[in-house]
């Protein structure tokens, strides 16, 4: 294989915590990083405040920035993840004023279509423009021409910076990954079944019809004009070919870092603790006092009520609390951020004070105040069915609509110190072209239950794994048919974890996790840059 000299790697999660992109950026870099050290580089926005994760020092490339153009404007420094990358933050509102000839530009070279653009599309693509810049300005300055360089960027936000750099530095090899295509995600976001319709959508009338026309141009053009084309999962793949008109050349499934997960007595002790912390939030919120053995189950991700199976989960743990086979006490938590006023006075001052509540909280499923909770999906479906979680009840489901990095206000905890407190997880998905959940979830030793319209429940199944829960991963058939056969499956998993070897279904998740380790699945990103180099240079050039 062929191998690059530098590396860029550009998206809108670079030190920006948003989505499931930063999980993929930030545990693949340590693996990069042994292998390429400082010729890999990730370039990120600059949203005007300091992030947590990046620590900036003005020193690297001190003559390089003092040769940029005023309108250029960047801070270098450390991503401060695993292996510590170098990193570029960007200005680009400082472009605002070369939008339209920016879209005008790129409609006449490639057809994008940006008239009916709105909302994050503007933001997006000048900070594309502006990476396309960086790279360029780099490339030149540090006269990189007879280095083998590649530039990924990933989702259709970072398009219209491939997109420049084949227009005005083919040299470079480009390669753009889509981790959910924008108009498959916005059919099942709609309600509309996409499997069983697939073949029969056409990708630019669907875009028109859910006004998202901007979006889709920018995307499928990209996809057919860079030197390889990723995507995670062959499920998204049939997806890219029928709404994009393009396969992508290589599948470039989404590996986890073991490196957060600590070992032994560590392990022991932080999942300890975990459980502590979340057996007294809900004792103290519904008054009622857990026994030792309490079963945790969880789930996570993006607040996209049907596609992450929100839905699915609340019915599953509805219909288990219905159950004459249930032993022991059992919490439900959905840990999917939402928008919210704080952390609950009341709670917190019981946590604080260690006041122990003999009754109900008023709204006990609810760890913090949410906005315009009257509209909020989860909340009403929860009070549908009747929840109350009060003593009698086996099961309770709490609500945990914050996001966990430490600071809530309740938990204190970031999301990884408390994942590792559960018994399950349940990622009930309909629309997951990969699912880093589930994959977090079995690093870390939690079994978990997932579909096959998730890509990474379909790796499992690739790999003779998922049967039942007892493989540390149980796979549920899921189509656009069968939701209640979904909700009914996923309460027999959940029972039969209960019956099982806890010991032994955790060294299975360890099993299947290993294997979907970076040092596994970078071939797969190796593949997708000799891919794109092929186009510029011969196999003996150098190999990987």
């Amino acid at each position: 294989m062929i191998a690059p000299d530098y590396i860029f790697e550009s998206s809108w999660e670079v030190c920006n915590k948003v989505g499931g992109i930063y999980t993929v950026l930030s545990t693949k870099a340590l693996t990069l990083k042994k292998r390429f050290s400082d010729r890999l580089i990730f370039i990120g926005p600059d949203l005007n405040h300091a992030p947590a994760d990046f620590r900036e020092d003005p020193t690297l490339f001190g003559d390089w920035k003092k040769s940029l153009p005023d309108h250029l404007r960047i801070k270098t420094g450390r991503w401060t993840v695993p292996g510590e990358p170098l990193v570029l933050l960007v200005a680009f509102k400082t472009f605002s004023d070369k939008k339209d000839s920016l879209y005008y530009d790129m409609w006449e070279t490639f057809y994008v279509d940006s008239l009916h653009s709105y909302g994050d599309y503007d933001e997006a693509c000048l900070f594309a423009y502006a990476t396309g810049l960086l790279i360029e300005n780099f490339y030149h300055f540090y006269s990189l021409e007879k280095n083998k360089v590649v530039a990924q960027f990933h989702e259709w936000m970072l398009g219209m910076g491939a997109l420049y750099l084949k227009k005005h530095v083919p040299s470079i090899a480009t390669l753009f990954t889509t981790h959910a295509t924008t108009v498959g995600r916005s059919i099942a976001g709609n309600n509309k079944p996409l499997y069983s319709c697939l073949s029969a959508y056409n990708g630019c009338r669907m875009a028109k019809e859910l006004n998202i026309e901007a979006k889709h141009s920018l995307e499928k053009q990209t996809a057919a004009h860079v030197d390889c084309f990723t995507t995670v999962s062959e499920i998204t793949a049939l997806e890219c070919e029928q709404l994009l008109d393009k396969m992508p050349d290589v599948i470039t499934p989404n590996g986890f870092e073991k490196g957060f997960v600590p070992i032994g007595e560590g392990y022991d002790n932080k999942r300890m603790e975990a459980r502590h912390r979340l057996m007294c939030v809900v004792e103290k919120l519904t008054g009622h006092l857990l026994s030792p053995d309490a079963f945790l189950v969880a789930t996570s991700g993006r607040y996209e009520y049907r596609n992450k199976g929100l839905d699915v989960f609340i019915d599953a743990m509805n219909l288990l609390r219905q159950s004459d086979r249930i032993e022991r006490d059992i919490v439900a938590f959905i840990m999917v951020p939402a928008e919210v006023h704080g952390a609950r006075a009341d709670l917190k001052y019981c946590i604080e004070t260690d006041y122990q509540t003999t009754k109900p909280l008023q709204s006990p499923f609810l760890t913090h105040w949410i906005r315009h909770m009257e509209e909020d999906k989860v909340v009403n479906f929860i009070l549908s069915c009747g929840f109350t979680n009060t003593a009698s009840d086996k099961v309770r489901l709490i609500f945990v609509p914050c996001y966990l990095d430490g600071r809530d206000g309740i938990f204190n905890k970031s999301y990884y110190d408390l994942l590792i407190g559960m018994d399950a997880t349940v990622f009930a998905s309909y629309y997951e072209p990969w699912g880093y959940t589930p994959l977090e979830s079995i690093t870390f030793g939690i079994p978990t239950i997932t579909t096959t319209l998730a890509g990474f429940g379909r790796w499992v199944k690739s790999i003779g794994s998922g049967n039942d829960i007892t493989d540390g991963v149980a796979v549920i058939e899921r189509t656009d048919d069968n939701y209640f056969d979904v909700v009914r499956g996923i309460g027999e998993q959940l029972l039969l974890l209960m019956d099982g070897d806890e010991n032994i279904i955790r060294e299975r998740c360890f099993e299947v996790a290993a294997r979907a380790e970076w040092d596994v699945f970078i071939m797969h990103c190796y593949e997708a840059f000799d891919r794109a180099l092929r186009k510029f240079w011969h196999a003996d050039d150098a190999d990987l």
